[in-house]
């Protein structure tokens, strides 16, 4: 099968981008050059189609208590026009997907799954609607997502025209609220994977290329430059965050990954029961994600082995880059908890040649607020 396209392929193809297939999707892995993207982020702003991303519309008197029920995080204290990050898990505690919930009103929520995992988690979330009083749609293929990601985001939008400006400029990290971009109604959200200040626009598929378009024309002033997924990679990678089927997966446990708070959390203060609960109160943890920084010059990739001095396998990078913004290559493992501590050595197998890494904290990269 063929994989399909968003609505914005013809604007990619226009502006000369190399493709890839990605989660089902023909994707732009870049246009010119992926470093150039990457840092064009970092210091001004880059424009993303996020399109191949899922969209599940819930509606109805108990999707509050339906989501509290399918997901790992509490949905129902969520405020109209916030949004939280959380784990779908199934009943052995296992990663079927991370996802961003917004909540847009009392009773409707929309739920951000992967592309890649768009089929398997509405199979999984529609399997958990019982006797739930919700409505509950997949609007994936009829909805497209643009993100503009950068310290000039903001000035991007507000000169691209936004019919309530304070509202732009007001909204907080995780939140989203509906309002018109140049000429445009979307839901504007302030969230994002790249580690920089941003926005993410969903708009119908039938608006995508006027905004696309809109945006680029009013960023052109600022620096604004297209960026495909290479960047978005080592973006996220720089920021520390997970992607679904390197740190996260359902071998993966959520305290494995980074993300055993959002569970403690949800263990401790959720009175209702969720699905993954008995499980992931019991999960075991002998493996831990970390950041590794180079001491010389050759990257790990995912895949490659962490060794003790006797060779004995001890981890696994996860992913792994040269850093556009540091200048080194970093990775990130998943690594046996008693070679985990910050500031240690551990070495890498790198095609048959040992490279010797230092553990360190993660985030690599925090932008200054």
């Amino acid at each position: 099968m063929s994989p399909k396209k968003t609505a914005l392929y013809p604007v990619h193809e226009k502006l000369g981008a190399a493709f890839t297939d990605f989660g089902g999707w023909d994707m732009p892995l870049k246009y010119a050059n992926d470093v150039a993207e990457h840092q064009a982020v970092r210091t001004r702003a880059g424009i993303f189609d996020l399109s191949h991303m899922g969209e599940f519309r819930i509606t109805g008197p108990d999707a509050a208590a339906f989501l509290d029920y399918a997901l790992v995080s509490n949905m129902s204290v969520l405020k109209p026009g916030r949004a939280k990050y959380s784990i779908l898990a199934n009943d052995k505690g296992g990663v079927i997907d991370d996802l961003i919930t917004y909540r847009l009103g009392d009773e409707e929520f929309l739920v951000v799954p992967n592309a890649a995992n768009i089929d398997n988690d509405f199979a999984a979330m529609s399997e958990r609607l019982g006797n739930f009083d919700v409505k509950f749609v997949n609007e994936s293929d009829d909805t497209s997502l643009i993100a503009v990601q950068g310290p000039r985001a903001e000035e991007i939008l507000l000169a691209a025209g936004a019919s309530d400006e304070d509202a732009v400029r007001e909204l907080k990290y995780y939140a989203s609220v509906p309002v018109t971009i140049a000429g445009v109604d979307v839901l504007l959200a302030r969230t994002g994977y790249t580690g920089e200040d941003g926005f993410e626009l969903f708009v119908p598929n039938a608006n995508a290329v006027k905004l696309w378009e809109a945006l680029a024309a009013a960023g052109e002033p600022f620096g604004l430059t297209p960026a495909g997924l290479a960047a978005r990679d080592s973006l996220r990678l720089e920021a520390g965050m997970p992607l679904y089927g390197h740190e996260l997966g359902l071998d993966i446990t959520p305290f494995e990954s980074g993300l055993g708070r959002l569970v403690e959390i949800a263990l401790e203060k959720k009175t209702v029961d969720f699905v993954g609960r008995t499980a992931l109160a019991k999960s075991p943890s002998e493996r831990i994600l970390v950041g590794l920084k180079a001491q010389a010059k050759r990257p790990a990739r995912a895949g490659s082995f962490l060794v003790d001095a006797e060779g004995n396998q001890i981890g696994e990078v996860t992913s792994g880059i040269p850093s556009p913004t540091l200048g080194y290559p970093i990775a990130m493992a998943l690594v046996k908890r008693e070679f985990s501590e910050v500031g240690s050595e551990v070495d890498v197998d790198i095609r048959g040649k040992r490279a010797t890494f230092d553990v360190v904290s993660l985030p690599f990269y925090k932008r200054e607020k």
